[in-house]
């Protein structure tokens, strides 16, 4: 007699079969990805399709972490998967738990994307890199502390511009961890705050060996960086995701070294070179300051105070030497002027003479003729008292005993009065 089977016996009896198939277990399986999407859970669904015939099929989310690119509809790709089927839908479906995409690798797929996305979010915009320091006092280096890219930039940095410190955050450059270890270095040089450039990279290697500079956390890590980023990883034709968010790209470890700091040989050749120029400058400028001073000294002594008063003094004796003759000729003129009136005066005084000459004939004519010497002259005597007294005209004026000056025409006589005779 038959079996019956209830649905979901017979989907789980499909499941034990498929699960039962050696190999179906692990397969490799190559198509077209469709109808792909990704879950809020984590887990990814899409659909592997030819030219004729799809499946449907899972990805958990435990596999989807580790791949290093997204899958995207209509990508060629090879699935390693096992077959089995889904007991609720009895839907036969493949669990894959790698995906490789063909042609490129699945490393230059992944970096291709995660360029495509980090230049959509402006992470690569030349507005937003930072100028690196022209003569930094202080140079971080991330990288590891035992490769030889490390003592190359320490001793490029050493013989171009030993002035500056150089600090090392030594990481793992290399395998598992490495991303987050770079990430945080350049988290801790900023904290420490102290450096003015970062140094970031390795050397050369395969893609796989470059894969932590590819990574999403290591790109946003310089991106956020404050301090300006040189990315120094490989040789010339290597080309990662840091080279792309940093704020200058070098070829090599070497290089970054190089472009990091100046070289002093020049600094010291650039000074030198001031240094002719300067003595050239300070030659000619003393030359023209030394022309100045001639002029200056010229225009002072124009208007020197000794030759202003000297000027002055000349001017003013020839002004005194014009006044001394102004002064003659005055005093010609009032000598002459002066002759004149004296001429005029002795000629008037002449004539003021003669009259005052024939008045005083006159007078003493006068006088002569009224004098008493005259009236004496003719026998008249003058009696007086004493020598001073008063002329006696009346002999009432005596007494007997009175002494008597009697005066002559010539001489006169002392006498006393005896006695007196009145008038009759």
């Amino acid at each position: 007699m038959s079996t019956i089977y209830s649905v979901t016996m017979l989907n789980n009896e499909i499941k034990e079969l498929l699960d039962a198939v050696p190999g179906y277990r692990s397969l490799l399986v190559q198509g077209e990805l469709s109808n792909y999407k990704a879950h809020s859970s984590g887990h990814h669904y899409f659909t592997l399709k030819d030219e004729g015939a799809a499946i449907p099929a899972v990805l958990f989310r435990s596999d989807a972490m580790r791949l290093k690119f997204r899958p995207e509809n209509g990508m060629k790709v090879t699935v390693r998967a096992r077959v089995s089927s889904f007991p609720r839908t009895g839907q036969v479906q493949l669990y894959v738990v790698d995906i490789v995409p063909d042609g490129a690798g699945a490393l230059h797929l992944a970096f291709e994307q995660l360029k495509k996305k980090l230049m959509a979010e402006g992470l690569f915009d030349v507005g937003r890199k930072r100028p690196i320091p022209s003569i930094p006092q202080h140079v971080a280096l991330i990288t590891s502390p035992t490769g030889a890219a490390v003592r190359d930039m320490i001793r490029i940095l050493g013989r171009r511009w030993p002035l500056a410190k150089v600090t090392l955050f030594p990481v793992q450059v290399q395998g598992e961890g490495s991303a987050e270890s770079i990430a945080r270095a350049l988290a801790l040089a900023n904290a420490v705050g102290e450096a003015d450039v970062i140094l970031c990279g390795r050397g050369g290697g395969s893609m796989e060996d470059l894969r932590a500079f590819n990574e999403e956390l290591v790109a946003r890590a310089i991106f956020s960086s404050e301090i300006p980023v040189i990315s120094a990883v490989g040789h010339e034709p290597d080309v990662t995701i840091a080279d792309f968010v940093a704020d200058l790209r070098a070829p090599t470890p070497s290089g970054a070294a190089e472009l990091a700091v100046p070289d002093r040989a020049e600094y010291v050749l650039a000074v030198r070179q001031m240094g002719v120029r300067l003595q050239a400058a300070a030659r000619k400028q003393t030359v023209l300051q030394r022309q100045r001073l001639d002029t200056l000294r010229e225009r002072l002594e124009s208007r020197s105070p000794d030759r202003y008063i000297a000027e002055k003094r000349l001017l003013l004796d020839h002004m005194s030497e014009r006044l001394c003759a102004v002064q003659r000729v005055r005093l010609a003129q009032a000598a002459r002027q002066l002759g004149l009136y004296r001429q005029r005066l002795l000629s008037a005084g002449q004539g003021v003479t003669q009259r005052r000459r024939l008045r005083f004939a006159q007078a003493v004519a006068t006088l002569d003729a009224i004098s008493p010497l005259k009236v004496l002259g003719r026998g008249y005597a003058v009696a007086a008292k004493g020598r001073r007294g008063a002329a006696i005209t009346d002999a009432a004026q005596l007494k007997a005993g009175d002494a008597l000056h009697i005066r002559f025409a010539k001489g006169a006589a002392n006498c006393r009065v005896t006695d007196i005779e009145e008038e009759e």
